[in-house]
């Protein structure tokens, strides 16, 4: 096809896995239920957080927020995954793409922005402890997540509108298991070295930079904290530790698609899957099980279901 006769690009392939039927279905089970434990474990601590008097504070807050973000992020690839391992013709409409894209980028955005909060959060509550309900109060908090939102908007239309009027009249297959933006630029029938160059700009040191920042704001929490006491040195590694996996599953990932964007690069597909399946999974269990608080209000709350249900 080619601009010639006309011809444009309605719909893209989506090469997915490479595997032979035994091993797909391997992986449609394992999928289906990580994404089915994604939701749940994501909307338990939704529900947790909602409706436990003792998590109304404004780290459990964030915590909320971010299991939204990892269930939406999660939503937006998964599902049409776990399809496509059932199909032979793996086909996405272009404006499906488009939408794929767009709340990925929006969604990601967002939960960079809103890690550096609940950095900034622990930097507070560790090192301002007397101060910390002051600071964190409910109106900022709002503004906060208002703020990441915003800024996961931004970030994903200033890539989409330079790509969603992109002419498509060539190749229109993708390699790999969900519509990646650096790929899908690649087969537009025009030179978009200038564009690859600003998604590089905009994802990947986008990434990389605020993968720094939250380093550096660790850092910062954990000197501080050992010169005031020795012994909190331990306590407060205690309580970053999980913020920090999650902070690096969450960007490790991201760093290494955009560091290599436009190469063939074989690891790109195990890198997805790691990024939009297995992180949003990974955000619920590091959080509850290395949090007694969160686990006494889950058991409560079921304690109270269960109670009112036999009252009932």
């Amino acid at each position: 096809m080619d601009l010639k006769n006309g011809s444009v690009v309605t719909e893209f392939i989506l090469v997915g896995f490479s595997v032979g039927w035994e091993l797909q279905f391997v992986f449609l089970v394992t999928f289906s239920l990580i994404y089915g434990a994604t939701v749940l474990g994501n909307v338990l601590i939704m529900v947790t957080v909602t409706f436990s008097s003792t998590l109304h504070s404004p780290m459990y807050f964030l915590l909320g927020n971010l299991s939204f973000l990892d269930m939406c992020l999660s939503t937006v690839t998964t599902p049409k995954m776990i399809r496509d391992l059932l199909t032979e013709h793996k086909v996405i409409s272009m404006w499906g793409c488009m939408a794929q894209m767009f709340f990925m980028h929006c969604f990601g955005g967002a939960e960079m922005t809103l890690l550096i909060v609940m950095a900034f959060d622990r930097y507070v509550a560790i090192c301002k402890p007397l101060h910390y309900r002051t600071i964190m109060s409910h109106k900022l908090l709002k503004g906060f997540v208002i703020l990441s939102w915003t800024i996961g908007f931004i970030h994903t239309m200033s890539q989409m509108v330079l790509t969603v009027n992109l002419p498509f009249c060539g190749p229109h297959i993708i390699d790999n298991i969900f519509c990646d933006l650096p790929l899908v630029i690649k087969l537009a029938c025009m030179d978009t070295y200038t564009l690859e160059l600003f998604i590089i700009a905009d994802s990947g040191l986008l990434s990389f930079i605020c993968f720094l920042l939250l380093l550096v704001s660790y850092t910062v929490i954990l000197v501080t904290v050992q010169q005031r006491s020795s012994g909190g040195l331990s306590k407060a590694l205690s309580t970053l530790s999980a913020h920090i996996t999650v902070v690096t599953l969450f960007f490790g990932p991201c760093i290494f698609i955009y560091a290599w964007p436009f190469s063939s690069f074989a690891g790109n597909k195990i890198l997805a899957v790691f990024y939009t399946v297995i992180t949003p999974l990974l955000n619920p269990i590091i959080y509850t099980l290395r949090n007694e608080k969160m686990q006494e209000a889950m058991r409560k709350l079921w304690f109270q279901n269960a109670s009112s249900t036999q009252n009932f």
